[in-house]
């Protein structure tokens, strides 16, 4: 999990590398005739199990978590349980976050897994090479004191400069300060439609209609106040400009 380009990686490389003969996986046991087929067989099943982290990762170092947790408080300001889908939210914020990922994933490709399948580097400087704009992404999006809190856990001494700090401890860092970045967005998007629920539900009261449910008023009322202000437009607008 400390790499999150090795899954693209492994992935071009492999396949690039064995493009004249197809990798062959033998679990039998056997006398090693052929290393070099045994390696190949190792990084197969290394690509394997980075595959089944590919999830985790993409929810660990990209946009993904930011944009899941605001669509998701978005949905439940207006009162709307199942509209729109979990499906669709999960699709919009993986749409949004190859947009808002993608200078990031070329510079990578271009700086480390192009000039690795030319055989220009070496696989550590590739490697090297292939997570640090993706590093970068982290660090920009990270608080000082998140990044501190997590030193503090592990009892390391501060680093001399943001390049050394390890991605064992950006990752977490990372991920705490995103969480708290997407429920202040959160919070900020409960409160009109509050504001809406406050009055639709003083009027009724007032009127003197006890027994109809505020929330039969209120909602359409916060749907035409999202057209009118045309909603999406200006929440992802603002989303994908707040990552640094």
């Amino acid at each position: 999990m400390k790499y999150i380009i090795l899954v693209l990686f492994f992935t071009v490389s492999l396949f690039a590398q064995q493009q004249d003969a197809p990798p062959v996986i033998n679990l039998s046991v056997a006398a090693l005739e052929q290393p070099a087929q045994f390696v190949k067989t190792i990084n197969i099943a290394i690509l394997l199990t980075l595959l089944a982290l590919a999830p985790t990762l993409l929810l660990m170092v990209t946009s993904f978590t930011r944009l899941m947790i605001v669509f998701s408080l978005l949905r439940q300001a207006m009162g709307l349980q199942q509209t729109p889908p979990n499906q669709i939210i999960i699709s919009m914020c993986l749409v949004l976050t190859i947009f808002i990922m993608e200078p990031y994933a070329k510079k990578s490709w271009n700086e480390a897994i192009k000039p690795y399948m030319d055989e220009q580097i070496g696989y550590e400087e590739a490697l090297e090479k292939g997570i640090k704009p993706f590093k970068e992404f982290m660090i920009k999006n990270t608080r000082e004191a998140d990044l501190a809190l997590f030193y503090r856990i592990k009892k390391e001494e501060n680093p001399k400069n943001i390049e050394d700090v390890p991605t064992t401890l950006l990752m977490p860092a990372f991920i705490v300060s995103e969480l708290k970045t997407a429920f202040e967005i959160g919070f900020l998007i409960f409160l009109p439609f509050l504001v809406i629920d406050i009055i639709v539900a003083s009027i009724l009261m007032s009127l003197g209609m006890m027994m109809l449910p505020p929330v039969m008023i209120s909602l359409p009322i916060k749907i035409i106040f999202f057209i009118v202000i045309d909603g999406w437009a200006l929440i992802i607008g603002n989303l994908a400009q707040s990552f640094k």
